[in-house]
């Protein structure tokens, strides 16, 4: 099998085929005689035949040979599938990927070298080198494969290093964006409370005025009270400029705290896009760990 570069072992597992397409084509032939013999045995019976019935006999014959010849060329084709599929399962456990090459099917000079090693070959070699079929493949030979295995592993770790340090770097951005959100949620709650307080002195403020027209109303009523009723409004008074200069200082701190967090609306959004990212982390993060 020189011709084909082939080694012993494949030598044989290609005799090893072509024996059994051989026994295939040999029963399919003597199918076709049959088919003829058959004719023969129950048509040609008399000594004349008149033209409609040979024609007869002739378009039988014809079917049933066409569905022997078909049947056998499905069956061949389908066959040479399952001897690639044995081929590209062997090859694809060790990472491989084999290709064909079809236009060399139709090779002549190939096909009467195939045909010349059946005649010559095949004949000599079918007693001597005999050998037990298996059901799986023979193994790729072990330096081949390790060498394969072990720029397959080179090439995962170098992939798994890249993903490890992506991963620390993200893990570092999700922390940033935590420390900012924590920031922008502190931010909020002050300004919330500030609002509470405006909204405090906006309630003494009514009262205030609520005092003052019931004051206006006592003194036209009734001058005795007068002077506790001025007191009162002394007393509100004091309250009311104890209250505003409570609103300054808390209108000088929100001031301040917002000169520190920037304006209150981007911060919103930047913690919206955090929380976001976060979110994404967080699935890549699994989907790393599932795939590990």
């Amino acid at each position: 099998m020189a011709d084909f570069g082939f080694n012993e072992h494949h030598q044989n597992e290609v005799i090893n085929y072509m024996r059994f397409a051989r026994s295939k084509r040999l029963l399919r032939l003597k199918t076709i005689d049959s088919c003829f013999q058959d004719l023969k045995d129950s048509r040609l019976v008399e000594e004349t035949f008149t033209v409609d019935e040979v024609t007869d006999m002739l378009d039988g014959l014809q079917v049933v040979v066409r569905g022997e010849v078909e049947m056998e060329l499905i069956n061949t084709a389908h066959t040479n599938v399952l001897l690639l599929r044995q081929l590209f399962s062997q090859a694809e456990k060790f990472y491989l990927r084999l290709q064909t090459d079809i236009s060399e099917l139709e090779n002549r000079e190939l096909l009467e070298q195939v045909a010349e090693f059946e005649k010559t070959d095949f004949k000599s070699n079918s007693k001597g080198n005999q050998e037990s079929s298996k059901p799986k493949l023979a193994p790729l030979n072990e330096g081949g494969v390790s060498e394969l295995l072990n720029k397959e592993i080179s090439r995962l770790q170098e992939e798994n290093d890249k993903l490890r340090t992506r991963l620390r770097t993200l893990e570092s951005q999700a922390m940033s964006a935590l420390d900012e959100r924590s920031k922008a949620e502190r931010a909020l709650k002050d300004l919330q409370k500030i609002q509470g307080d405006q909204q405090e002195l906006s309630n003494l403020e009514d009262t205030v005025a609520a005092m003052q027209a019931d004051f206006e109303k006592s003194l036209n009523a009734n001058v005795a009270s007068q002077k506790e009723l001025q007191d009162n409004l002394v007393s509100a008074k004091h309250d009311l400029l104890r209250v505003q200069e409570q609103l300054s200082l808390a209108e000088k701190e929100l001031e301040k705290k917002f000169q520190q967090t920037a304006a209150y609306r981007n911060m919103k959004e930047i913690l919206s896009k955090k929380n976001d990212q976060i979110k994404d982390l967080r699935k890549r993060l699994q989907r790393y760990e599932s795939d590990e």
